[in-house]
């Protein structure tokens, strides 16, 4: 154990406990409430293991919260493939952007390491988002 022993609180973030483990080259992280009083012990197996997932666990999370229920895509628009952790996306969408959403919210699923997106579009919807709307004139 350190001295002065690093610690931590309840309401501490797992991303939080987890820097602060390896800023402080800690393998425990003693858990205190309010008052000083242990009420627990992370270790970074404890925080691995959040993020240890089988590729068909990850996998059905891509498809079922990222693809279905943020971006609404059918079923069969674009294939999903997990191999320790790389997410593979195939296939084709209307939009540029949404293409481009479904790379970023893949990689923010626990337990992907990688994202590779070869995923078609058929609207370039990028120029679109740049316009300034002060600058548009309305049609009347």
């Amino acid at each position: 154990m350190t001295a002065p022993p690093v610690t931590t609180w309840p309401e501490a973030t797992v991303s939080a406990a987890a820097r602060q483990l390896d800023r402080e080259s800690v393998k425990r992280l003693p858990v205190l409430d309010d008052l000083g009083r242990l009420v627990g012990i992370v270790t970074r197996g404890d925080l691995l293991r959040v993020h240890l997932r089988t590729d068909a666990e990850i996998r059905e999370d891509v498809v079922q919260e990222v693809l279905r229920r943020v971006l609404g895509v059918r079923d069969g628009l674009v294939t999903v493939q997990v191999r320790d952790g790389e997410v593979t996306l195939d296939g084709r969408l209307d939009r540029r952007s949404a293409v481009e959403l479904a790379g970023r919210l893949a990689g923010q699923v626990s337990g992907v390491v990688r994202v590779t997106s070869t995923i078609a579009y058929d609207v370039d919807d990028s120029a679109l988002a740049e316009v300034d709307p002060g600058r548009v004139t309305p049609v009347a």
